[in-house]
């Protein structure tokens, strides 16, 4: 049942699992990676963004256009949440709820079910701060915060609409300093979650990565530059000229780095205990 709220309309979404990233081993995806499971409890969600008009109104606003920025889009979750009684739509008295933009993992997990409606050539505002991978990353659906140091404590996660493409996106970054055309935002109803987070193990094995990359290199790099002027009836030259051929096979084992090396595997968000405690995973 949808939850109606100062002229808003949040469409119910059962609570669920996404994976979020990918799987693939090149260094082009690095920052894609680690593929991870996102368990979200069940939440109410805005299929399209906020309109103008519900801006004015919210903002209390005049004007003829207006643009979001983060401290307005902050005023406006702080404004819905303040007033929001659970129990009057319904809602599990016993949880704390609030109104914010959906994390990563939550508007993912909506869109597989209800279809979130996409403008093409928008920015949409996510909850969560600005990474580098997912490292670290929620596995409850919480927003993350950023962590670092820098000008890009001042911008958020968004959800970037391709200018001609239905339906593709991109994840990308905007910043909540100041007022950006294109710029838009979807609000959610969600429970608080309470205690520790469950995150993504921050660090790999980097011992087995290592020792992986030496043998992909060798294997597809070294070995072949070597064996090809063998074939070839060259055999003096892999004597005579080993130096130029291994520096020849490393590159070529190095460039395939950045294309291919075997997919990395999926963290899920029941094996994860364990290897939190050691902040170790592949």
């Amino acid at each position: 049942m949808s939850i109606q709220y100062r002229g808003i309309e949040f469409t119910p979404v059962q609570a669920g699992s996404v994976f979020l990233g990918t799987e693939k081993g090149g260094w082009m995806y690095g920052s894609q990676r680690p593929r991870h499971e996102v368990r979200c409890p069940e939440i109410y969600v805005m299929k399209s963004v906020l309109s103008h008009s519900q801006l004015q109104e919210l903002l209390k606003l005049d004007k003829t256009k207006v643009t979001l920025s983060g401290e307005r889009l902050k005023q406006i979750c702080m404004e819905l949440s303040k007033h929001f009684e659970s129990s009057e739509h319904g809602l599990d008295s016993k949880k704390s709820w609030e109104i914010r933009c959906p994390s990563e993992g939550e508007w993912r997990h909506a869109h597989e079910q209800i279809q979130l409606e996409l403008e093409a050539k928008k920015i949409e505002i996510l909850a969560d701060g600005v990474s580098d991978n997912y490292r670290g990353a929620m596995m409850d659906g919480r927003p993350r915060d950023f962590t670092g140091i820098g000008p890009m404590a001042n911008h958020r996660t968004a959800i970037e609409t391709h200018p001609n493409q239905e339906g593709v996106t991109a994840l990308s970054s905007a910043p909540m300093d100041r007022e950006l055309s294109g710029m838009v935002a979807r609000l959610i109803i969600t429970p608080i979650r309470e205690g520790e987070a469950i995150r993504v193990p921050i660090n790999a094995d980097l011992s087995a990565n290592i020792r992986g990359e030496i043998f992909w290199t060798f294997l597809l790099g070294v070995i072949p530059s070597f064996a090809i002027p063998i074939a070839r009836g060259m055999g003096s030259y892999a004597t005579s000229g080993w130096a130029n051929l291994l520096f020849g096979g490393l590159c070529a084992g190095f460039v395939t780095g950045a294309f291919w090396r075997p997919r990395r595997p999926t963290v899920s968000f029941d094996e994860v205990d364990n290897s939190v405690i050691t902040g170790r995973r592949n």
